[in-house]
């Protein structure tokens, strides 16, 4: 199932993807006017149509995502919490080490290098 959502996503992404790239765009302030007339679609354009078509695309797209997000995801299991871990690592030493004496000698040798 999850195999079938993920190719038609990915089918929908190409499609939605050409049907983004084939729309024109506004060539400034004359189309909200009723200019831009020379379309290969004629005077109107195709915009009803693409826009339509990638409006739908586009809800199939969300609904793929959606769906294949709700069946991959990870369940988790509400009996396990954090507060459930025990504190003591018995792999801790058990008691501190004290640090070296401050006082300590130091030998001969160490101090001619």
């Amino acid at each position: 199932m999850e195999k079938m959502i993920l190719t038609l996503h990915l089918g929908v992404c190409v499609i939605l993807v050409i049907l983004v790239l084939l729309q024109s765009g506004k060539e400034g302030m004359g189309v909200i006017f009723g200019g831009g007339s020379s379309s290969l679609f004629g005077s109107t354009g195709a915009g009803g149509i693409l826009v339509k078509l990638t409006t739908f695309v586009a809800v199939i797209f969300l609904a793929t995502s959606l769906g294949y997000n709700m069946l991959t995801a990870v369940k988790h299991n509400k009996e396990s919490t954090i507060l459930d871990i025990s504190v003591d690592d018995p792999s801790a030493p058990a008691t501190p080490v004290p640090p070296a004496s401050v006082n300590a000698t130091v030998p001969t040798d160490a101090l001619q290098q």
